[in-house]
């Protein structure tokens, strides 16, 4: 039984991004009219617009919260080719705007040469960092020396992918066995390059990112890469949207005591599903990583679960025209709601506290019919 609730979100184009804060009581929503949009729940479940302001000059691709440690912070990238932080002010008591609250830009990046096609924060125990990818293939990394001034953002790292990049994630674990290590996705047309996907570690000794694998079978467009939460594994799980699902298994192999090289894996595919029969451009984690969402250009939303095997079936599915779904029981699977007229869909991972998703972000694809209202769906056993 799944609860769904419709948001009048008032933007003037195609939605392409929806982020939950940590907490899942804020969610921050971007479009293609070049604005973000900051969303509040209320106590009676409702979501109310907080604020709205235009943020770039193109259309803005990616937006994401940082950890709520280093305050009500917001990242946003876009295709003018920019990525910009902007935080969270309540008015001074000798302010007109006194009690209200308000966002403003505390820095622009402007390193890279081309649009700006992901941006990630890293997990907090690294501190405050933030990590961009751009069409032109390279990966920068940028740190907050100070968390109590973020107008001051310096460059730390530049790695070239040789690819262009489309979307980027960090594996949030937290163990001291487990160096840093993000995971950058491709949507590049170029055939003659084979894997794209690439995971890079950090070298305690060179002090840079090295890469450590290429998912060599991954050879189709890649249209977002979620890691899974460590909870103590020692191995780490990837998943993986491109022309169908995909969930991977990156086991760290034993490394010699001598050896300064990135760490090897042995990949496995865990699983791959073509159930969506189309392009899947989402994909997003519940906080234990016992949930996969993903949501595809067949209008629904797909929930995965893995048995005590690790065998991964779908759980559900939540479809976005509003008729319900029949399985071959002729059984509806999941309560569906309609989703405005777009083909593209949000995620709700069921817990509140994982990343919603929608739409495309592909600034030269055919043109697509727009979603101008976000649909949230629970469960109401997590509330």
């Amino acid at each position: 039984m799944f609860v769904a609730r419709s948001i009048a979100a008032d933007h003037k184009d195609l939605i392409h991004d929806v982020s939950y804060d940590f907490h899942g009581r804020r969610m921050a929503t971007c479009s293609s009219d070049q604005s973000v949009k900051v969303w509040d729940k209320s106590e009676n479940g409702e979501w109310h617009c907080t604020a709205s302001w235009k943020t770039h000059s193109g259309s803005v691709w990616r937006v994401t919260w940082a950890h709520p440690e280093f305050g009500q912070v917001l990242a946003s990238c876009s295709f003018d080719r920019t990525a910009a932080v902007w935080e969270e002010i309540v008015g001074e008591s000798n302010d007109k705007q006194r009690g209200l609250s308000h966002w403003i830009k505390r820095t622009t990046l402007v390193d890279s040469r081309t649009s700006v096609t992901d941006v990630k924060f890293a997990p907090k125990h690294m501190g405050l960092m933030l990590t961009t990818c751009s069409a032109d293939g390279v990966v920068r990394i940028y740190e907050a020396p100070d968390v109590m001034n973020l107008s001051q953002w310096s460059l730390q790292h530049e790695i070239s992918c040789k690819l262009s990049c489309s979307c980027i994630s960090w594996n949030p674990s937290s163990s001291r066995a487990h160096p840093p290590m993000f995971a950058v996705g491709s949507d590049d047309s170029n055939v003659t390059y084979g894997g794209k996907v690439q995971i890079y570690e950090y070298n305690e000794n060179t002090r840079k990112y090295g890469k450590a694998e290429t998912l060599m079978t991954v050879t189709d467009a890649v249209h977002d890469i979620a890691f899974a939460p460590n909870l103590g594994r020692s191995f780490h799980v990837l998943a993986i949207a491109t022309k169908d699902v995909r969930i991977f298994k990156l086991v760290p192999m034993r490394k010699e005591s001598t050896s300064t090289g990135p760490t090897k894996f042995e990949v496995q595919t865990v699983a791959q599903f073509d159930n969506h029969n189309s392009q899947v451009w989402r994909v997003s984690w519940n906080i234990t990583s016992t949930l996969l969402a993903s949501s595809g250009d067949d209008g629904c939303v797909r929930l995965w679960k893995a048995n005590y095997m690790d065998n991964w079936k779908c759980t559900g599915i939540l479809k976005g025209d509003g008729s319900p779904l029949t399985g071959s029981s002729g059984q509806p699977t999941a309560m569906s709601t309609v989703v405005g007229s777009s083909v593209q869909t949000s995620q709700n991972a069921l817990n509140g506290m994982s990343a919603g998703r929608i739409g495309k972000r592909a600034p030269f694809a055919p043109p697509l019919r727009q979603l101008t209202s976000p649909k949230i769906y629970q469960h109401p056993a997590y509330y």
